[in-house]
């Protein structure tokens, strides 16, 4: 990683063992994984991080990467955004995310600045909970899975979620940022 992250040398990563850039970021990035294992009860293989997804606005593409999908039992359950500062302005892009990462709905929306949390109701597009000990453990997770609807997506859905991450993520990003990109 490059951009405007302060790099302090190299870590593991928690979930891959790949050897990644060390920065205050990739420090937070760590320390959810831990704790969605540790204090969660997920299981590593469970836990992708750095997902990509690629965006359409009209002619123009950017391609941006989820901190963290979350699958159980072959579904994805629980997107997870990590970004420094304010959480509220992260809630309508990392919902956006939600409906373009899987071809249905995705339950669970976690949006972070890695010491607090929100937890949003995918379907709903509303907080149900605050904190960072909130984010829903496996058991739990698997006790909402009985009663999810994984609404599909419709193409038309698809593309207006695609706008909105590109707006926020791409088009209004830092120009120095590393973690979003234009595709020409």
């Amino acid at each position: 990683m490059g951009g405007h992250h302060l790099i302090l040398g190299t870590l593991r990563d928690f979930i891959t063992d790949d050897v990644v850039d060390d920065t205050h970021d990739e420090r937070y990035r760590q320390k959810i994984a831990r704790f969605l294992v540790s204090e969660k009860g997920y299981r590593k293989a469970e836990i992708h991080p750095h997902h990509p997804l690629v965006v359409a606005a009209g002619d123009r593409r950017g391609r941006l990467w989820v901190d963290y999908t979350v699958t159980v039992d072959d579904r994805a359950l629980m997107v997870i955004k990590y970004a420094p500062g304010s959480m509220v302005t992260r809630h309508r892009p990392t919902l956006a995310i939600s409906r373009l990462v899987a071809s249905y709905q995705i339950p669970v929306v976690v949006v972070t600045n890695g010491e607090d949390a929100d937890i949003l109701d995918g379907e709903q597009g509303r907080m149900v909970a605050s904190g960072f000990d909130r984010i829903p453990s496996r058991a739990e997770l698997l006790d909402q899975l009985k009663m999810t609807a994984f609404t599909p997506i419709s193409p038309k859905r698809a593309e207006m979620e695609a706008r909105i991450v590109y707006a926020f993520e791409i088009d209004g990003g830092c120009p120095c940022d590393d973690t979003a990109c234009r595709i020409a």
